[in-house]
């Protein structure tokens, strides 16, 4: 067994405050009594007062629902009155001397508003007029059915253990029956037009109970998401709830696979995802290795930017296997564009872009074992583990391995196996910080090692590697990887965040084919730094940025060696025009140097219409640019017994080529009708 040590990282924080009295002969009373206003409005909010009062020296903390008053007993030599009221504030409530900034306030319930009304009864009078505030575990109410909004806008958010509110991001809100929907923003906040009269929405998210509740002619709801076992909400059958959905209401066309799509594909890794999808294209590279490409608009793999939760996936030497890198169970969901994508996440995007979101720390499940062995042979063995540290951190740990050993796989009887043997064993822990203030961090690492073999079934590495006697391959991979996110919504303005990503790898390769030897080495460092906020409304908005991607490659084929280092520094600048809820225009350009090629301008520009409830027209038009790595690209071709030979050149680019360079334009109808009721 190979030993893997994961890096876990660990972080420590110490406050400094001023003493409250500056002369030292002073000896204050054992305990002292203060009582001061507290804003809230229900029973919920008392819990969150009083539990956020309470602390080092606070012997009692009690809130006056109807007062709108906290009483507090402490002890004045080990806290004072700013500090309690600093842990309310940070809590979310407004004190008489210190406020709760915006972000934190917006992420309360709905029900615990209390800027927007002061009490119970003016709560229940606002919901009769304009919202409606649910409870999951509630028991839904039924309203009049005139006067119904033509859209619904809302937040979706949990509580964590200690009874704090916690926006989701990624919840899915889809209309019952319908299949329209979306997924909730950073903030938890989700905004959804109406077609066709729906009133029941199928509120769900990974880890939590789903649930349905009735909106009638609500123009904006509160969901929290329970984990309680004890609900009383309508139940939804879970083929009622789409798997894959194309959102109407983002401007560029995305397919989302949640996870029970996932689900329904047995085995095993990100390229075997799609099997069950019909919009995708998955076919082998050869027949010998194993790997396996993504077509998107008829042309192969190479051309699809591969993303891992909006930074660089397997790229450069791993593309060919990238694929298969992935496991399923580590995916939370998928995202797939056709066409061009967004300028923020660069200029490789040709043919498409596929971006993976993984199983996040504060989010995953506790533990989850998985075993799959099918008739061949073909094992997986996956184990995740989560926990959460404290009220701000939590990590998780993913562990895959996957093997097959049956070297008797020939099922046409040409003598060669149909798929290759070998071991493959990838491992990811990941670190998430939040905290009150608009602050999030995620930290990482990740590990692969991949071992190999194919060719006739008789053959034996360690007897007829490189010789003649019987054909063989054997590519072993190692992958060490490394990646930070960090962001910060500003106080009161949660339209506008900065954010850092930053990523590095070093990615190696050792094979042979036959007679043929390869060997790659790439080394990558990878930062991107994006800004976003709006301008006067949220008509206007904007996000901007600068980049850098450094590449580093050694390789060599046979005897002849080619190295070479690419950097390309950058920034772009997106702006997003939508006065309507009907109507977005998304236009974006970005200028990079690249040190082997120079300057290069990549616009895009996306349109997207609805002229009418249910159907959808979208447009786009964008130039995307890539430097090809010919060999790792291109290992169906050193399987053969041709030779290949690259032209020496003395003018620096890669392999003396030029980059590839394409323009994508297309136009896209979406029609959304039901059938048989």
């Amino acid at each position: 067994m190979k030993t893997v040590i994961i890096f876990l990282f660990t972080s420590f924080f110490v406050s400094f405050s001023t003493p409250l009295f500056a002369n030292e002969s002073y000896q204050p009373p054992a305990d002292s009594t203060i009582v001061f206003h507290v804003a809230g409005v229900c029973e919920m909010c008392k819990k969150r007062i009083e539990a956020a009062a309470q602390g080092k020296g606070v012997a009692l903390a009690t809130w006056d629902m109807q007062g709108k008053h906290l009483t507090v007993r402490y002890n004045p030599r080990k806290t004072n009155p700013a500090k309690i009221k600093t842990r309310i504030a940070v809590a979310g409530y407004d004190t008489d001397d210190q406020q709760a900034d915006d972000a934190t306030y917006k992420q309360l319930p709905e029900c615990c508003r209390y800027r927007e009304f002061s009490s119970m009864e003016e709560m229940s009078r606002m919901q009769a007029d304009t919202v409606v505030v649910w409870e999951m575990d509630s028991t839904t109410g039924t309203t009049p059915q005139n006067a119904i909004p033509a859209e619904v806008k809302g937040s979706v958010s949990s509580h964590d253990g200690s009874g704090q509110p916690k926006p989701l991001q990624g919840a899915s809100v889809v209309w019952l029956g319908s299949g329209e929907g979306t997924a909730t923003d950073s903030t938890g906040r989700f905004q959804l037009k109406r077609s066709g009269g729906q009133e029941y929405l199928v509120i769900s998210f990974v880890g939590l109970q789903t649930d349905t509740i009735r909106v009638s002619n609500a123009t904006e709801i509160a969901a929290v998401l329970s984990s309680g076992k004890d609900l009383k909400a309508i139940r939804v059958s879970a083929g009622n709830r789409p798997s894959t959905f194309v959102s109407s209401y983002e401007p560029v066309r995305k397919i989302i696979i949640t996870q029970k799509e996932l689900q329904k594909a047995a085995c095993c890794n990100l390229s075997e995802s799609f099997e069950t999808n019909p919009s995708v294209d998955v076919s082998f590279n050869d027949a010998v290795t194993g790997s396996r490409q993504v077509q998107l608009l008829g042309l192969s793999g190479n051309y699809t930017q591969l993303t891992v939760e909006n930074m660089p996936g397997p790229r450069g030497l791993a593309t060919a296997q990238g694929l298969n890198f992935i496991p399923g169970t580590w995916i939370e969901s998928i995202q797939l564009v056709k066409g061009t994508g967004s300028v923020a996440n660069g200029f490789e995007s040709m043919a498409g872009q596929i971006n993976v979101e993984l199983k996040k720390p504060a989010t995953s499940e506790r533990l989850y074992a998985n075993v799959y062995v099918n008739d061949f042979g073909k094992t997986d063995l996956n184990l995740n583990l989560s926990k959460k540290i404290g009220k701000r951190w939590a990590t998780t740990l993913l562990l895959h391995n996957a093997f097959l050993t049956n070297n008797k796989i020939d099922f046409n009887g040409d003598g060669f196996r149909d798929m290759p043997t070998g071991n493959l064993f990838s491992g990811v822990n990941r670190w998430s910080y939040t905290d009150s203030n608009g602050f999030t961090a995620q930290l990482g690492v990740k590990f692969l090692n991949d071992k190999k073999t194919g060719g006739q079934t008789a053959f034996n590495p360690a007897a007829h590697k490189l010789s003649t006697d019987v054909y063989g391959l054997q590519i072993a991979t190692r992958r060490a990887e490394a990646f930070g996110k960090l962001g910060y919504v500003f106080p009161g303005q949660s339209h506008k965040s900065i954010g850092l990503q930053i990523a590095a790898f070093n990615h190696r390769q050792d094979s042979y084919f036959g007679l043929t030897t390869y060997d790659g080495e790439q080394q990558n460092l990878y930062a991107n730094l994006i800004y976003q906020s709006q301008i006067g409304s949220k008509a206007h908005r904007f996000r901007t940025g600068l980049s850098l991607v450094y590449d580093k490659f050694k390789e060599q084929l046979n005897a002849d060696a080619f190295q070479r280092r690419e950097a390309v520094s950058g920034g772009f600048f997106e702006y997003t025009f939508s006065p309507t809820t009907t109507f977005d225009l998304v236009a974006g350009i970005r200028e990079d140097y690249n040190n082997l090629y120079g300057w290069a301008a990549t616009p895009r520009l996306h349109l997207r219409y609805q002229p009418f409830t249910g159907t959808v027209i979208r447009g786009s038009l964008g130039r995307g640019q890539r430097t090809a790595n010919i060999f790792a690209e291109n290992n169906s071709v050193l399987v053969s017994s041709r030779t290949v030979q690259v032209l020496p050149s003395t003018n620096g680019k890669a392999y003396g080529l030029s980059p590839e360079i394409a323009w994508n334009k297309g136009v896209s109808v979406d029609q959304k009708f039901r059938l048989f009721n």
